[in-house]
């Protein structure tokens, strides 16, 4: 296996767990309001806006975790405090602690 099939496996392991693996968690866990919870944990990619305050923006030898604001580990424990709320606190906690675990695995174990 060559980097190039590596950097395509990752690649499809970070959209998947961003994309896919959420319905899952919907399905499973609220099925009954599925297709909401589902947007709900779409949406919580929206703390990717914090790249917007760097420079460069993407940088592929730079971790989102501890680097940008809301990928912060201040940040991370209030998401993971989240997940002892009700309700769609609850959800956009487990959207968020979903979204630093697919940045950190991205990162972290995979070579780079």
């Amino acid at each position: 296996m060559d980097l190039s099939d590596i950097t395509y496996i990752k690649t499809f392991i970070h959209y998947f767990l961003h994309f896919v693996f959420p319905i899952f968690i919907a399905l499973i866990f609220y099925r009954k309001n599925w297709k909401k919870v589902y947007l709900i944990l779409l949406a919580t990619m929206l703390v990717d806006l914090d790249h917007l305050f760097a420079d460069p923006i993407f940088d592929p030898d730079r971790g989102s975790i501890g680097f940008h604001f809301l990928h912060s580990y201040y940040a991370i424990v209030v998401y993971f405090l989240m997940l002892f709320f009700k309700g769609n606190i609850r959800i956009i906690g487990i959207g968020l602690l979903l979204h630093m675990l697919t940045d950190f695995q991205d990162f972290y174990l995979w070579y780079h």
